[in-house]
């Protein structure tokens, strides 16, 4: 079995990422999840420092109050768009409220930058930080009290901007992946040096082969149709992505494929080497049953603090946590920001 998840991984690397909502198909609601009556939301745009417009939805709450508020940033999956399950811990937090920002990362979605669908361990991090810039300019933002929630590979890319910036007073990790390490040493780290200078060797002859033909040639994504003979995780990414449960015409794992190329940067730049010096707030949630549980495991091992918690959740897969609202514990979400974020909790 471990040696069929490793096959489908090396074809699948690139692909990361409930009781099933009820879709909101109106004209003007491009969403999986189903609209709140509770918050406004509204198209935003803003630049990161390599000068990429990134594109994002602020919900704020309704019964917004009159002095500033704290404020979140949400991204992820890796693949994922913010009208999949990102937008849907936005608008959850804005009800809860939370001033709440959910954003396509570079190169996807309704973000700039060229090429398309491509990733970069530095770029992305950024993107977390490119937020906080926007949302600590908004007078209506304590720019004291701002946190991140990164959902499966933007977990990992949350604790990295954590680690660099200090802005960030609280960081939550949904159902993480590091990025980095899957793409270098495959899942559960079974490639070896061997292997994977084998891998280096194919993706830089694709290099050579993309810029004489002027394209990129595109990974492997989820398959249209399962066979059945698939690794179990698979068709949980199947069962979110490839259904109206969570699919969206601008999601590289719905309608999509990452360039080929795009892991080369992840082979070589490890993100939580500096994990162990964030000193803000951490929440780290996983399910139980998940095939990834081991990325929050280890990398909650580096933490250190009083203000560090890793939570597992009972009988939850990987996509249970995209938007099971049965499975995700938001009241514990809740309770973190506001004991790390808003003032009258300090």
């Amino acid at each position: 079995m471990l040696k069929r998840i490793i096959v489908f991984a090396v074809t699948l690397l690139l692909i990361i990422g409930g009781s099933t909502m009820s879709m909101a198909k109106n004209s003007d609601w491009d969403k999986t999840f189903t609209k709140s009556d509770k918050v406004d939301i509204k198209k935003v745009t803003f630049k990161n420092r390599y000068g990429i417009t990134l594109a994002g939805d602020l919900y704020t709450p309704k019964e917004k109050t009159s002095e500033k508020m704290a404020a979140i940033a949400v991204a992820g999956p890796f693949g994922a768009v913010k009208e999949q399950a990102s937008g849907l811990y936005a608008q959850t937090m804005a009800e809860r409220g939370f001033i709440t920002l959910a954003f396509d990362p570079s190169y996807t979605g309704e973000s700039s930058g060229e090429p398309r669908n491509v990733s970069s361990p530095e770029i992305n991090t950024e993107d977390f930080s490119a937020a906080v810039d926007f949302l600590s300019n908004r007078p209506d933002v304590n720019p004291d009290e701002i946190g991140i929630i990164g959902i499966c590979g933007f977990g990992g890319f949350g604790l990295n901007a954590a680690a660099i910036d200090t802005r960030i007073k609280a960081t939550v990790t949904v159902t993480m992946y590091d990025m980095t390490r899957v793409t270098a040493n495959g899942y559960f780290d079974s490639m070896d040096e061997k292997a994977r200078y084998e891998l280096k060797k194919s993706l830089n002859k694709q290099r050579t082969e993309d810029f004489r033909n002027g394209t990129y040639a595109k990974a492997p994504g989820l398959p249209e149709k399962l066979t059945g003979e698939e690794p179990q995780f698979v068709k949980d990414y199947f069962g979110y992505y490839k259904t109206p449960r969570g699919f969206h015409k601008r999601s590289i794992n719905s309608n999509g494929n990452w360039n080929t190329t795009a892991s080369l940067a992840l082979i070589n730049m490890p993100i939580l080497a500096y994990s162990n010096e964030i000193q803000s707030a951490v929440l780290m949630i996983h399910g139980e049953k998940a095939h990834s549980r081991y990325f929050s495991e280890d990398a909650f091992k580096k933490l250190k603090g009083d203000n560090k918690e890793l939570i597992i959740i009972e009988n939850a897969n990987h996509v249970d946590l995209y938007d099971n609202l049965e499975k995700i514990p938001f009241d514990k979400i809740e309770k973190f920001f506001t004991t790390y974020l808003k003032n009258d909790n300090k």
